[in-house]
């Protein structure tokens, strides 16, 4: 196998004590080390004729690597010395195996050259990396069923439990205070839910990353579009696996297209909230991370538009808002279940008026526009994208810095 991977363009080292004539022979360069000097550099099929170029000659149908082996011990002399000098010399290369680039099967020669031995390196394609990094990733979701099973099952039971607990109040007009709980809720808990995981993610895997960036294996990059090509459809399936049991059992409107834009709500929050995560990861460790993830999720919260309305915000504090997504992703839910010429919500008999039933003060109430659901849609995704930039930013800081 290793010699498979050497051919196809890769610089295998490996450390060997006493290796079958056969092994031996499937070397292309060895390098011999004896009393800490270096007896023999070159081919494997060299051995035998360097070693009778100082008068030592190996023995029919012995293998070379024993008997090498043997004269490194002592078993016929001390030779370590003369080997030395003479392999220093190179004097037996330019007599004994002139130094010649290997040729590739498509013809190519790409070689750099060591003393005497041409060293060919041609190395695979950016493409092929990105596609062993994918299936890395999927193999790595897979296993860890904590990341995946666990957290899809988690999504499915949360989202039961809130629309029992929200029951209807998406077609009562005297719960509709409620339905919008239920909206925050559901941002919260899933910005929570990716935020956090997203904070240990770098961290965990920096070591193994350091490693392989140092040995040149892959580009940063390429390890990055892998983490975004895998992760980035499990982020909206839990969305989806979340919405599908909450969104009907709290009697939201049966339209698929609502069904649709209140996912893709959802998918965003995830996604931002990911990113988020990631850069926090990048930038301190994981206990100050937890922490401060935390600390972004309430904050975010505050100026969602639900605790505090925005018309009861100071001018300032009205800015400030702003700065958080779950503003943006608060008022595109409720424009998503109560724009588009939905008709006002029925009252219970029960109910002498219930003042919210009707979508237009809905949006008179929290100071929202109808048609303002695309332009949220766009500030949510211009922030993905930036702040993805941005965490990779940050940890190629990171993974330079410790290099």
């Amino acid at each position: 196998m290793l010699k498979n991977l050497a051919r196809d363009g890769r610089t295998i080292v490996c450390t060997i004590h006493q290796p079958t004539a056969s092994v031996y022979a499937m070397f292309d360069q060895v390098y011999i080390l004896a009393e800490g000097l270096c007896i023999y550099h070159g081919s494997s099929a060299n051995t035998v004729p360097y070693l009778a170029s100082v008068g030592l000659q190996c023995p029919k149908y012995h293998n070379p690597a024993d008997y090498i082996l043997e004269i490194a011990n002592g078993e016929y002399g001390k030779f370590n010395d003369v080997l030395s000098e003479r392999c220093s010399s190179n004097e037996w290369v330019e007599k004994v195996l002139p130094a010649e680039p290997i040729l590739r099967p498509n013809g190519k020669v790409d070689a750099f050259q060591c003393g005497k031995i041409s060293i060919i390196v041609n190395p695979p394609h950016e493409l092929y990396k990105f596609g062993i990094l994918f299936r890395r990733c999927l193999v790595q979701q897979y296993r860890d069923w904590t990341v995946t099973h666990l957290k899809v099952l988690l999504h499915i039971v949360i989202g039961v439990l809130l629309g029992l607990l929200f029951e209807q109040a998406g077609n009562d007009g005297s719960k509709t205070i409620s339905n919008l709980g239920y909206l925050i809720v559901s941002v919260a808990y899933l910005c929570y839910t990716s935020l956090m995981p997203a904070v240990l993610k770098f961290p965990a895997e920096l070591p193994v990353l350091k490693k392989e960036n140092f040995n040149n294996w892959y580009n940063l990059k390429t390890y990055y579009a892998a983490i975004l090509v895998t992760g980035i459809p499990m982020q909206i399936w839990y969305s989806f696996v979340y919405s599908a049991p909450s969104y009907f059992l709290t009697g939201q409107p049966p339209e698929f297209s609502r069904f649709l834009m209140f996912v893709m709500v959802l998918a965003h929050v995830t996604l931002l909230a990911d990113a988020i995560g990631n850069v926090i990861g990048t930038c301190v460790n994981p206990v100050n991370g937890t922490f401060l993830g935390a600390i972004t999720t309430c904050a975010m919260i505050v100026f969602a538009g639900f605790l505090v309305l925005l018309s009861h915000m100071s001018p300032v504090m009205r800015i400030v808002s702003h700065g958080s997504f779950m503003r943006y992703a608060f008022e595109a839910l409720v424009l998503t279940l109560y724009s588009g010429g939905r008709q006002p919500l029925p009252c219970p008999d029960d109910k002498l008026y219930c003042h919210t039933r009707f979508p237009s003060e809905i949006m008179k109430e929290f100071s929202f526009t109808n048609d303002n659901y695309w332009p949220n849609i766009g500030v949510l995704l211009a922030e993905v994208i930036v702040i993805r930039i941005i965490a990779y930013m940050t940890l190629k800081r990171i993974v330079k810095r410790s290099s």
